[in-house]
Protein backbone atom coordinates (compact mmCIF):
# COMPACT_ATOMS: atom_id res chain seq x y z
CA UNK A 1 0.00 0.00 0.00
CA UNK A 2 1.64 3.51 -0.84
CA UNK A 3 1.08 5.81 1.67
CA UNK A 4 -1.90 8.10 0.64
CA UNK A 5 -1.68 12.07 0.42
CA UNK A 6 -2.51 15.02 3.02
CA UNK A 7 -4.27 18.42 2.17
CA UNK A 8 -4.21 20.87 4.82
CA UNK A 9 -7.59 22.93 5.19
CA UNK A 10 -6.44 26.78 4.55
CA UNK A 11 -9.71 27.83 6.18
CA UNK A 12 -8.66 31.47 7.52
CA UNK A 13 -10.19 34.54 6.36
CA UNK A 14 -7.66 36.53 5.28
CA UNK A 15 -4.81 35.89 2.29
CA UNK A 16 -2.31 36.98 4.94
CA UNK A 17 -3.47 34.22 7.47
CA UNK A 18 -2.98 31.93 5.02
CA UNK A 19 0.53 33.02 4.31
CA UNK A 20 1.59 32.53 7.61
CA UNK A 21 0.06 29.04 7.76
CA UNK A 22 2.21 27.96 4.94
CA UNK A 23 5.10 29.63 6.80
CA UNK A 24 4.13 27.88 10.23
CA UNK A 25 3.39 24.73 8.28
CA UNK A 26 6.74 24.30 6.42
CA UNK A 27 7.75 22.81 2.96
CA UNK A 28 6.35 19.71 2.02
CA UNK A 29 4.25 17.82 -0.41
CA UNK A 30 0.86 18.62 0.97
CA UNK A 31 -1.97 20.71 -1.01
CA UNK A 32 -3.42 23.75 0.27
CA UNK A 33 -6.77 23.40 0.32
CA UNK A 34 -8.31 26.52 -0.62
CA UNK A 35 -11.93 26.88 0.50
CA UNK A 36 -15.07 28.90 0.34
CA UNK A 37 -14.11 31.15 3.27
CA UNK A 38 -10.56 32.35 1.93
CA UNK A 39 -11.67 32.30 -1.93
CA UNK A 40 -14.30 34.28 -0.92
CA UNK A 41 -12.29 37.09 0.72
CA UNK A 42 -9.10 37.02 -1.38
CA UNK A 43 -10.53 35.42 -4.52
CA UNK A 44 -8.02 33.86 -7.27
CA UNK A 45 -5.26 35.50 -5.32
CA UNK A 46 -5.11 33.25 -2.98
CA UNK A 47 -4.49 30.60 -5.15
CA UNK A 48 -1.77 32.07 -7.28
CA UNK A 49 0.26 33.29 -3.62
CA UNK A 50 0.07 29.64 -2.10
CA UNK A 51 1.14 28.44 -5.71
CA UNK A 52 4.46 31.31 -6.20
CA UNK A 53 5.26 29.74 -2.67
CA UNK A 54 5.16 26.58 -4.24
CA UNK A 55 2.49 24.80 -2.41
CA UNK A 56 -0.33 22.83 -4.82
CA UNK A 57 -3.54 23.98 -4.20
CA UNK A 58 -7.14 21.77 -4.53
CA UNK A 59 -9.49 24.37 -4.81
CA UNK A 60 -12.62 22.92 -2.69
CA UNK A 61 -15.52 25.50 -4.39
CA UNK A 62 -18.19 22.62 -4.11
CA UNK A 63 -19.49 23.89 -7.67
CA UNK A 64 -23.28 23.45 -8.40
CA UNK A 65 -24.83 25.09 -10.89
CA UNK A 66 -26.29 24.86 -14.49
CA UNK A 67 -23.47 23.39 -16.83
CA UNK A 68 -22.10 26.48 -18.79
CA UNK A 69 -21.77 27.96 -15.47
CA UNK A 70 -19.95 25.53 -14.16
CA UNK A 71 -17.65 24.84 -17.47
CA UNK A 72 -16.63 28.30 -17.58
CA UNK A 73 -15.67 28.35 -13.40
CA UNK A 74 -13.86 25.15 -13.69
CA UNK A 75 -11.77 26.81 -17.12
CA UNK A 76 -10.72 29.32 -14.39
CA UNK A 77 -9.75 27.23 -12.17
CA UNK A 78 -7.86 25.47 -14.49
CA UNK A 79 -6.34 28.59 -15.34
CA UNK A 80 -4.93 29.14 -11.94
CA UNK A 81 -3.14 26.19 -11.62
CA UNK A 82 -5.50 24.43 -9.12
CA UNK A 83 -3.88 20.40 -9.32
CA UNK A 84 -7.84 19.59 -7.70
CA UNK A 85 -11.17 20.92 -8.15
CA UNK A 86 -15.02 20.12 -6.08
CA UNK A 87 -17.93 20.06 -7.35
CA UNK A 88 -21.24 18.64 -6.01
CA UNK A 89 -21.96 14.87 -7.76
CA UNK A 90 -25.67 15.58 -7.00
CA UNK A 91 -25.43 18.48 -9.84
CA UNK A 92 -25.65 15.46 -12.58
CA UNK A 93 -23.92 14.05 -14.54
CA UNK A 94 -23.91 16.99 -17.41
CA UNK A 95 -22.70 19.63 -14.83
CA UNK A 96 -20.22 17.18 -13.98
CA UNK A 97 -19.05 16.31 -18.04
CA UNK A 98 -18.95 20.48 -18.47
CA UNK A 99 -16.59 20.77 -15.31
CA UNK A 100 -14.50 17.89 -16.82
CA UNK A 101 -14.76 19.84 -20.88
CA UNK A 102 -14.28 23.23 -19.38
CA UNK A 103 -10.72 22.49 -17.70
CA UNK A 104 -9.39 20.71 -21.19
CA UNK A 105 -11.07 23.64 -22.91
CA UNK A 106 -8.80 26.23 -20.89
CA UNK A 107 -5.74 23.76 -21.78
CA UNK A 108 -5.40 23.07 -18.18
CA UNK A 109 -4.53 20.13 -16.08
CA UNK A 110 -7.09 20.15 -12.81
CA UNK A 111 -8.53 17.01 -12.09
CA UNK A 112 -12.41 17.31 -10.55
CA UNK A 113 -13.73 15.25 -7.60
CA UNK A 114 -17.26 15.16 -6.94
CA UNK A 115 -18.91 15.07 -3.41
CA UNK A 116 -21.02 12.44 -2.36
CA UNK A 117 -22.31 13.65 0.80
CA UNK A 118 -20.69 16.13 3.13
CA UNK A 119 -19.43 14.71 6.46
CA UNK A 120 -21.51 16.53 8.69
CA UNK A 121 -24.48 14.86 7.79
CA UNK A 122 -25.45 11.29 8.61
CA UNK A 123 -28.98 9.53 7.43
CA UNK A 124 -30.77 10.94 10.16
CA UNK A 125 -29.96 14.60 9.15
CA UNK A 126 -30.22 13.78 5.80
CA UNK A 127 -32.82 17.19 4.60
CA UNK A 128 -36.32 16.97 3.58
CA UNK A 129 -37.17 15.40 0.62
CA UNK A 130 -34.13 12.38 0.85
CA UNK A 131 -35.50 8.87 1.33
CA UNK A 132 -35.88 7.55 4.74
CA UNK A 133 -34.21 5.55 5.77
CA UNK A 134 -31.40 6.66 3.91
CA UNK A 135 -29.63 4.36 2.04
CA UNK A 136 -25.91 5.76 2.31
CA UNK A 137 -23.89 3.29 1.02
CA UNK A 138 -26.31 2.61 -2.10
CA UNK A 139 -26.63 6.47 -2.91
CA UNK A 140 -22.93 6.94 -2.81
CA UNK A 141 -22.02 3.56 -4.90
CA UNK A 142 -24.54 5.17 -7.83
CA UNK A 143 -23.00 8.87 -7.20
CA UNK A 144 -19.68 7.57 -7.24
CA UNK A 145 -19.98 5.13 -10.72
CA UNK A 146 -22.30 8.76 -12.13
CA UNK A 147 -19.19 11.22 -11.31
CA UNK A 148 -16.61 8.94 -12.77
CA UNK A 149 -18.35 7.98 -16.15
CA UNK A 150 -18.57 12.00 -16.44
CA UNK A 151 -14.64 12.03 -16.24
CA UNK A 152 -14.34 12.50 -12.80
CA UNK A 153 -11.09 11.51 -11.13
CA UNK A 154 -12.84 10.07 -8.22
CA UNK A 155 -15.02 11.32 -5.12
CA UNK A 156 -15.24 13.03 -1.96
CA UNK A 157 -16.95 10.97 0.79
CA UNK A 158 -16.27 10.12 4.41
CA UNK A 159 -13.62 7.62 4.97
CA UNK A 160 -16.28 5.60 7.19
CA UNK A 161 -17.75 4.61 3.59
CA UNK A 162 -15.12 4.06 1.69
CA UNK A 163 -14.24 0.30 2.33
CA UNK A 164 -17.52 -0.33 0.76
CA UNK A 165 -17.42 1.48 -1.91
CA UNK A 166 -14.10 -0.30 -2.96
CA UNK A 167 -15.70 -3.32 -2.50
CA UNK A 168 -18.38 -2.35 -4.73
CA UNK A 169 -16.19 -0.63 -7.25
CA UNK A 170 -13.36 -2.24 -7.38
CA UNK A 171 -11.57 -0.14 -10.24
CA UNK A 172 -9.04 2.53 -9.34
CA UNK A 173 -10.24 6.11 -7.94
CA UNK A 174 -9.00 9.06 -6.54
CA UNK A 175 -10.90 9.07 -2.93
CA UNK A 176 -10.44 12.63 -0.67
CA UNK A 177 -11.60 12.38 2.42
CA UNK A 178 -12.12 14.71 4.41
CA UNK A 179 -12.90 14.65 8.29
CA UNK A 180 -9.88 13.15 8.86
CA UNK A 181 -8.34 13.64 12.97
CA UNK A 182 -5.13 12.47 14.26
CA UNK A 183 -5.25 10.15 17.20
CA UNK A 184 -7.73 11.23 20.13
CA UNK A 185 -8.66 14.36 18.05
CA UNK A 186 -11.81 16.11 18.55
CA UNK A 187 -14.49 15.39 15.75
CA UNK A 188 -16.44 19.16 15.94
CA UNK A 189 -18.77 19.73 13.48
CA UNK A 190 -18.39 16.74 11.60
CA UNK A 191 -20.17 13.71 12.23
CA UNK A 192 -18.88 10.95 9.87
CA UNK A 193 -15.03 11.37 11.49
CA UNK A 194 -12.03 9.15 10.69
CA UNK A 195 -8.18 8.92 12.34
CA UNK A 196 -5.43 9.14 10.13
CA UNK A 197 -4.99 5.49 10.53
CA UNK A 198 -8.94 4.26 9.45
CA UNK A 199 -8.78 6.53 7.12
CA UNK A 200 -5.30 4.94 5.10
CA UNK A 201 -6.58 1.83 5.99
CA UNK A 202 -9.91 2.58 4.28
CA UNK A 203 -7.73 2.88 1.23
CA UNK A 204 -8.11 6.79 0.92
CA UNK A 205 -6.33 8.67 -1.53
CA UNK A 206 -6.02 11.83 0.08
CA UNK A 207 -6.26 12.81 3.29
CA UNK A 208 -8.09 16.35 4.27
CA UNK A 209 -6.77 17.60 8.04
CA UNK A 210 -8.11 20.71 8.95
CA UNK A 211 -8.20 22.55 12.81
CA UNK A 212 -6.53 19.53 14.23
CA UNK A 213 -3.25 21.02 12.22
CA UNK A 214 -4.28 24.58 11.98
CA UNK A 215 -5.26 25.20 15.82
CA UNK A 216 -2.44 23.33 16.86
CA UNK A 217 0.23 25.76 18.62
CA UNK A 218 2.83 24.18 17.07
CA UNK A 219 0.76 23.11 13.46
CA UNK A 220 4.26 22.48 11.73
CA UNK A 221 4.74 19.47 14.46
CA UNK A 222 1.02 18.46 14.69
CA UNK A 223 1.50 17.85 10.38
CA UNK A 224 4.48 15.76 11.48
CA UNK A 225 2.79 13.57 14.11
CA UNK A 226 -0.29 12.63 11.16
CA UNK A 227 2.45 12.12 8.62
CA UNK A 228 3.97 9.56 11.16
CA UNK A 229 1.04 7.77 12.00
CA UNK A 230 0.05 7.64 8.23
CA UNK A 231 3.33 6.04 7.39
CA UNK A 232 3.23 3.71 10.19
CA UNK A 233 0.33 2.01 8.65
CA UNK A 234 1.28 2.11 4.75
CA UNK A 235 4.38 0.27 5.75
CA UNK A 236 2.45 -2.18 7.91
CA UNK A 237 0.37 -2.94 5.48
CA UNK A 238 2.91 -3.51 2.79
CA UNK A 239 4.79 -5.40 4.88
CA UNK A 240 1.61 -7.75 5.46
CA UNK A 241 0.94 -7.80 1.57
CA UNK A 242 4.52 -8.61 0.77
CA UNK A 243 4.05 -11.65 3.42
CA UNK A 244 1.28 -12.84 1.57
CA UNK A 245 2.59 -13.13 -1.77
Amino acid sequence: MSAPEFAIAFDVPTLDQALALDAKLGSGPEYAKVGLQLFTQAGPEAVRALSARGRRVFLDLKLHDIPNTVAGAAGEAAKLGAELLTVHAAGGQAMIRAAVDGIATAGGRTRVVAVTVLTNLDPKAMPPGFASPFAMADVQAELLAMSLGAGAAGIVCSAADLPELRRRHPQPFYAVTPGIRPAGGATQDQQRVASVAEAVAAGASLLVLGRAITADPDPRTALQRAREQRDAVATSAATRSSGRE
